[in-house]
């Protein structure tokens, strides 16, 4: 998917003016290597100005997974990154830091690193809270898709035409390896409740390398039994790019988005462009994903449906029984009358024009963008600045020989020299009343 985030990011941080701050993120995109994480705005910024700038990294993009990498992952980062020479203390005290040992100078006088994302109710956030980051959250998929689908507003193909529908259901499910298998139970619940003829929902045999026959559910509970799906569902040719896009037809031909999240089995809110994208176009919605999700979306000024759609399913905990709430009403809804149909729809579409018009406000997009500011701004009161690995570096350096020779040089053009460093404990002591 190719997505400008260099300018998103850039953007934010002329949001959050603040000059001293030094923004990281992924590149490529969807990216999870170490190695990918790179300095945007690192150029020209002379070592005084890097030990006294703020630091955020932008890790909105994907979930936040604090186990993924290990201690040793990051002592080969850097390992690689730094002198084959430096001690083993020295490379131990970086690696210890986290994400924080990918920046060019992990050292700097904060204490704590910015950590910008994109989820709430998240333990993987807590955890890196307690080892050196401070969150920094706003609904990153707001600003993007406000971008991505910003035709719609003026595409005359999605204005509701009823005589159109063809179908009571429009259902995306290209991918179902990871975290996304409940989309096969989901599939198999339709199978069987003979709902695929209501649904404009294609299928994809094989993802990841794997033939869904050969998956192994990491929640036992939403194993699936049929072996046919393949040949009951179109074959799906949609790409990961999908997502960044939306297809007037289907809409125009489709009652009802059923929005299959990339998170349903979790505890996390992490919504992304898939629920955007019906809201976008005008259209209504069932949302299949964390509980809770509907609330959250209400919290940002959406209306839902509740009264009209049974919205129930949102408030139940259990992954399977909330998956057969959803099918049981996907299955009243298909059985009603083709008036009555038609009596729904057109409550459903008054509130989707409102929700649409909502998306579109100059004042919703502000919101969001000054829910990030003020977060921004709440999480930089959060930092402290007592050079703590500037101190430990110090303290190394009293068995180091190396390192103790780079901190005592005087010369300009190499290391800093001691007046610079000297500077640097001045800008402390102003900064904290903390003696260095």
């Amino acid at each position: 998917m190719s997505v400008p985030l260099d300018r998103l990011y850039n953007f934010l941080h002329d949001v959050c003016n603040h000059r001293d701050l030094i923004i990281y993120g992924f590149f490529p995109h969807g990216s999870r290597k170490l190695e990918d994480l790179i300095a945007l705005n690192w150029k020209d910024r002379d070592w005084f100005t890097q030990m006294t700038s703020r630091y955020m990294i932008f890790h909105d993009q994907e979930l936040l997974m604090y186990h993924l990498y290990s201690l040793e992952n990051f002592k080969q980062l850097v390992d690689h990154r730094f002198n084959h020479h430096s001690s083993d203390e020295l490379k131990n005290l970086i690696a210890s830091m986290n994400l924080r040992a990918c920046f060019y100078n992990p050292v700097g006088v904060y204490d704590q690193v910015l950590l910008c994302h994109s989820e709430k109710n998240s333990q993987d956030l807590e955890l890196y809270q307690q080892h050196g980051f401070v969150g920094v959250y706003y609904w990153s998929h707001a600003v993007i898709a406000r971008d991505w689908f910003r035709f719609a507003e003026l595409d005359t193909v999605l204005e509701p035409n009823f005589d159109n529908i063809a179908n009571d259901f429009l259902i995306y499910n290209r991918a179902w390896s990871g975290r996304r298998e409940y989309r096969l139970t989901f599939a198999e619940m339709l199978a069987n409740k003979n709902l695929i003829s209501r649904c404009r929902m294609s299928f994809s045999e094989i993802d990841n390398g794997v033939h869904y026959t050969q998956h192994t559910f990491a929640n036992t509970n939403l194993a699936i039994s049929r072996n046919d799906l393949h040949e009951l569902y179109p074959t799906n040719l949609t790409d990961a790019s999908s997502s960044a896009d939306y297809n007037s037809e289907d809409y125009a031909s489709s009652a009802i988005e059923v929005v299959l999240e990339t998170l349903f089995d979790d505890s996390r809110h992490h919504l992304t462009e898939k629920i955007l994208r019906p809201i976008a176009c005008g259209r209504p919605f069932v949302l299949v994903s964390t509980p809770g999700s509907l609330q959250y979306l209400r919290q940002y000024g959406f209306e839902t449906f509740d009264g009209l759609i049974n919205e129930t399913y949102d408030t139940i905990s259990d992954p399977r029984q909330r998956l057969e709430a959803v099918v049981q009403e996907l299955e009243r809804i298909s059985c009603m009358h083709p008036d009555e149909k038609k009596a729904l729809w057109t409550q459903l579409y008054a509130i989707s024009q409102r929700n649409q018009k909502l998306f579109f406000s100059d004042e919703w997009q502000n919101f969001i963008l000054k829910e990030f500011k003020d977060n921004f701004e709440s999480a930089v009161a959060q930092l402290t600045a007592t050079a703590k690995y500037e101190k430990e570096l110090d303290r190394i350096a009293l068995t180091d020989t190396a390192l103790k020779q780079k901190r005592t040089l005087d010369d300009p053009s190499g290391d800093p020299t001691v007046e610079t460093r000297d500077r640097l404990r001045v800008w402390i002591q102003q900064n904290n009343s903390v003696i260095f």
